[in-house]
């Protein structure tokens, strides 16, 4: 077997676990096959690979170990993957770790198939008390920290061990208007931390408000999506003072409103926004602030201009266009009930693969799935997959499962709707078309705990594991929301092999986030001033008017004047008195100091 190198953490793991097989009994069986030795003309590289492992696989370590990799996913897993049943890594591996994996063995797998049945899971609660719970989410940082967001405006941090913080990682329900009958989706709708979040701290979010400089107007909320930094003294909350609006849309309705953030692995920010229940007459008189609805919209946020909070990826649709604004990605969504992309594979044509729920038109729950591709129009493009009408209520979106406990769950769409019918959808590597079939929840009897209420959304952790909200209660005043994790009963507690270790979420320590007192850092780690500052890190004030006679400017537009002289800009002359000799030597020493300081760091900077 040849040696790959990657300096590649997740690959290096692979290729790590890979080695094994090599000195495993069975080396003969996995390395050996006549068909493929033939076919490459020279021996195996590798062991024949598990076929949902191979994809993993290929898309972990493909852009680290080229000369690995000369097929697309295909061909490399018809050559190296197993579908035939027989022997391949790195289930063989799992199947012998008796004591270190609860992967459940051959002879116990015919008891738990009796138990349940062939595609039933189960729903473990992990946390309750919760008020509407919209969401789960995670930074990203190693900490494996979930964050839980409630619609009334607070997002609260469960630790990797399910400890609930006692203090809001984000408190803004002073600004948050949120709905409390049923049917109202206003509040807090969605949390999405920068791909870069460990070294810039930066998370974005989207709420409903109706401040006072839009009282004025038919609309009834504005949906803002806002940018905010973390603390950089608590890695466990944000800093309340640091919001940069992105942009703010005005809605009539207070239904099909969307908002929800993703980052897709391409490190663009995409935004979801529901049709908010407006027709055309309704459009007229917005004057044009509801151009975005209904739409994907999609913005770069690493920019360095200071003046705008993102920039226009120059392959967006209309980036040129004249007619529609160029952060629409893709249009005619009516009320998408949260999207995900898979962070693995891309699509047939190398796009991201972006899956969607949706209803059919405005005012019908029957459901659709749609694929969100670059510039088509979902008002006259076909559906994905047709859902049919859901017995009154509107799909919910949930998660491409990419976790490692559930292997006959990986790679499946994981959805449902708000009366508790779970799908999921599976698409064979072999096949373009995507298959649905329902998703079992098994009974208290068989799992231990059954899930009860309205499904709320759906959740995901740093694992690639899925959570379920829910709650029992249709207001958001009382404390019955709960949350449940998705668990295969095959595999009922975390193998060794599904295991990371935690890392402490770390403190900012980039030299913005250190040294930029008087401005804002962009993700990018530039320092933009605000008014009255200037230099390197916003560190040198600015007097529009010069200070006169040796004064020194040390706040905006404020000179500090040397003794006997006053005014904004030390013009005014003043006699001496007796003993003021002294104390003018003292204040022209902590002047000279102070412009010698200035100028210092305006060097070493």
């Amino acid at each position: 077997m040849r040696t790959f190198s990657t300096n590649n953490t997740e690959c290096s793991r692979l290729l790590e676990e890979i080695k094994c097989a090599h000195c495993s009994p069975n080396a003969q069986m996995l390395f050996h096959s006549p068909k493929l030795e033939k076919a490459l003309h020279r021996e195996q590289d590798l062991p024949r690979l598990c076929h949902d492992y191979c994809q993993e696989f290929y898309y972990t370590c493909r852009g680290h170990v080229p000369e690995l990799f000369q097929a697309d996913v295909d061909e490399f897993c018809q050559y190296y993957g197993r579908m035939d049943g027989g022997l391949c890594f790195p289930d063989f591996h799992r199947k012998q770790l008796r004591r270190d994996s609860n992967y459940l063995l051959d002879e116990k797998t015919e008891a738990i198939n009796r138990k349940h049945k062939h595609n039933c899971y189960c729903a473990q609660e992990i946390h309750s008390g919760l008020q509407q719970p919209v969401g789960v989410v995670h930074c990203g940082d190693g900490s494996q920290r979930l964050f839980i967001l409630e619609r009334e405006g607070f997002v609260w941090i469960l630790t990797h061990d399910m400890e609930l913080l006692k203090e809001p990682f984000l408190d803004i329900h002073k600004l948050v208007q949120s709905g409390l009958k049923g049917g109202d989706e206003r509040g807090l709708l969605s949390l999405a931390f920068h791909p870069n979040y460990k070294k810039n701290g930066k998370l974005y979010v989207s709420y409903t408000t109706n401040q006072e400089r839009w009282t004025i107007g038919p609309h009834d909320h504005i949906l803002r999506v806002v940018e905010y930094t973390v603390s950089r003294k608590n890695p466990n909350q944000v800093d309340t003072r640091t919001p940069r609006v992105l942009m703010e849309v005005a809605e009539l309705h207070r239904k099909h409103l969307g908002g929800q953030l993703l980052f897709g692995p391409d490190g663009l920010l995409h935004i979801f926004l529901g049709d908010g229940m407006i027709t055309l007459d309704n459009m007229e008189e917005m004057d044009g602030l509801s151009d975005f609805t209904g739409s994907v919209l999609r913005v770069d946020v690493d920019t360095e201009c200071c003046s705008t909070p993102y920039s226009i990826p120059r392959n967006n649709p209309y980036f040129n266009s004249t007619n529609q604004p160029p952060e629409i990605f893709a249009h005619g969504l009516h009320d998408p009930g949260r999207c995900a992309v898979d962070k693995l594979r891309m699509d047939t044509n190398g796009s991201l693969l972006i899956l969607c729920t949706d209803t059919v038109g405005k005012n019908t729950t029957t459901g659709r799935i749609l694929q969100v591709i670059k510039g088509k129009d979902y008002e006259n493009e076909p559906s994905m997959f047709d859902l049919g009408s859901s017995g009154g209520t509107t799909p919910v979106g949930g998660f491409i499962y990419r976790g490692c406990q559930s292997r006959r769950l990986y790679g499946s769409y994981v959805f449902g709707d708000k009366n508790g019918n779970f799908r999921i959808l599976q698409r064979p590597l072999e096949d373009r078309l995507w298959q649905e079939k329902p998703l079992c929840l098994g009974t208290s009897s068989s799992c231990g705990s059954s899930l009860v209420g309205h499904i709320l959304g759906f959740g995901e952790d740093e694992l690639g594991e899925v959570y379920i909200l829910v709650s029992s209660k249709s207001t958001a005043k009382q404390s019955h929301g709960k949350i449940y994790k998705l668990v295969d009963p095959k595999r009922p507690q975390v193998p060794k092999e599904c295991r990371r270790p935690v890392e402490d979420p770390e403190m900012l320590s980039t030299a913005c986030s250190r040294e930029c007192k008087n401005g804002h850092c962009t993700p990018t780690g530039k320092c933009c001033c605000n008014a009255g500052w200037e230099g390197p890190f916003c560190l040198r004030a600015k007097c529009e008017l010069a200070c006169r006679n040796g004064g020194v400017c040390v706040e905006p537009n404020k000179c500090l004047c040397k003794e006997g002289f006053s005014g904004n800009q030390c013009s005014k002359g003043e006699r001496g008195t007796k003993g003021d000799g002294e104390k003018d030597s003292i204040l022209e020493h902590i002047i000279d100091m102070t412009t010698y300081l200035l100028d210092l760091t305006s060097y070493i900077v």
